[in-house]
């Protein structure tokens, strides 16, 4: 089967081609930001307001569980919008499934924005809320694996970490995106006003920023690998059996890699402006710190890809896994008595240092794993499993960890602790061939120059 090639014989690119490879990475960065602009809407706005706009109860607790189990609804649709847009996508082309995956997002996210709160139309409002999130789901599920593998089939071999890390930053621009339009209209708007339409205003820009973006998207094309395999016939009938039945191990590779990132996010991103809230009486610290957290990520995120093509995927990784493992303990005792203008810093370290390190690679070696016929249904079967799994129920288990530790933030610790190292296991096991290419560029020069050392 046909793997990515480990050699990188690639001529120096035309001035088409390369205005081609600019668009692919144009559209790879311009239709994930704006797919996870809309997807971390909802987290922020289930930190700040869903609980008493759609689930008011007797208890503030229940409220917020309620709230946090409608954002972890989307991230259980994510594994079957995944089967499906992998399925199609192995058999049809990536930018098809993209364009829909798109389209879907924006108009759920436009419509979030009009749903009528509990008030006006009692639980149907929960209901209208969920049923829209599920479909946010589904097209999250679609979208990464599709953008990811479009950036990373069309670049040279010892690019692919640079090229696939303009996906990856596409989740650091949506995130910035999101948490300015929620800090914006919280400063421009009087409280009472933000609870009762403000926090409507992102969620309705969504369908301007969707119309940009596939704009970009319309004018790319699929990779000439998988054009190749598409015009010889040889696309797989059942690439998702093919991925459980012949690949089991590298699809549990994938999914370990993405326990404690994607755990360590959500925790920063979500948990925290709820947890600031309740414990701080602060609810717009934590929205300033990840913004400028994600707005650094813009360049960390390349920077971290980068580093893997010339370095290898495994030891960046492990690098930033160790670093999370470390941050979780740390993080916590600063959120319950450091001075909150200290609170960015302690962000970027861990979003910016830890969380970058193990993400910027992340789209390159997921395909690297995969043969061509069944990649997107592999890549994306492992992603959305592991995000799942480490961070759909993150602030749901967080909220229950605290409770259960007497208050005390230890057992949510111990939880990204324990990820860590599931996540060191699955980096261990995963095959590396940046690696060995960098090994391979470096025994080049030496011989060149005549240096043994």
């Amino acid at each position: 089967m046909t793997q990515l090639s480990v050699t990188d014989s690639t001529p120096q690119s035309p001035p088409r081609l390369l205005a081609g490879k600019k668009r692919v990475l144009a559209s790879a960065f311009a239709g994930t930001t704006i797919e996870w602009y809309d997807f971390y809407l909802y987290g922020t706005a289930a930190a700040l307001i869903f609980d008493v706009q759609f689930f008011p109860s007797g208890s503030e607790l229940g409220s917020r569980l309620a709230a946090f189990a409608t954002l972890a609804v989307g991230f259980f649709a994510r594994p079957l919008g995944g089967i499906i847009a992998g399925h199609l996508g192995d058999r049809l082309g990536r930018k098809a499934l993209l364009v829909v995956s798109l389209l879907s997002m924006g108009t759920a996210s436009t419509l979030i924005g009009l749903v009528p709160n509990f008030a006006t139309i009692g639980w149907w409002a929960a209901v209208s809320l969920v049923v829209l999130r599920i479909v946010q789901g589904l097209s999250a599920g679609a979208e990464w694996g599709g953008s990811a593998l479009l950036s990373v089939e069309h670049a040279p071999a010892r690019r692919r970490g640079l090229f696939g890390s303009f996906t990856q930053i596409g989740s650091a621009a949506g995130m910035l995106l999101a948490t300015s339009a929620f800090f914006l209209v919280q400063k421009l708007l009087p409280s009472d006003q933000f609870e009762s339409f403000g926090w409507r205003i992102p969620f309705l820009a969504s369908a301007v920023l969707v119309a940009l973006a596939l704009w970009i998207r319309l004018g790319v094309s699929d990779a000439p690998e998988f054009q190749e395999l598409k015009d010889s016939g040889e696309v797989a009938e059942a690439p998702l059996r093919e991925v459980i039945t012949a690949y089991p191990r590298v699809l549990l590779v994938t999914i370990g890699l993405r326990l404690a990132q994607n755990s360590v996010f959500y925790l920063i991103t979500v948990y925290m402006l709820s947890y600031l809230s309740e414990n701080r009486g602060d609810s717009t610290s934590g929205v300033a710190a990840v913004m400028i957290a994600s707005a650094i990520g813009l360049f960390t995120g390349p920077v971290w890809g980068w580093a893997s093509d010339r370095l290898g995927r495994r030891p960046v990784t492990i690098s930033g896994l160790i670093g999370i493992a470390v941050f979780g303990w740390v993080f916590f005792a600063f959120l319950d008595a450091g001075p909150l203008s200290f609170l960015p810093i302690v962000v970027i370290l861990g979003m910016n240092l830890a969380h970058d390190a193990v993400y910027g690679p992340q789209a390159a070696w997921f395909a690297e794993q995969f043969p061509i016929e069944v990649r997107y249904s592999g890549v994306n079967m492992g992603y959305q499993l592991g995000t799942v799994i480490g961070g759909g129920i993150m602030p749901m288990v967080a909220a229950l960890l605290y409770v259960a530790g007497g208050h005390s933030p230890w057992l949510i610790c111990g939880y990204l602790t324990l990820l860590c190292v599931l996540s060191l296991i699955a980096a261990a096991a995963a095959k590396d061939p940046a690696r060995r290419l960098a090994r391979s560029a470096a025994g080049t020069i030496t011989t060149n120059t005549g240096d043994t050392r």
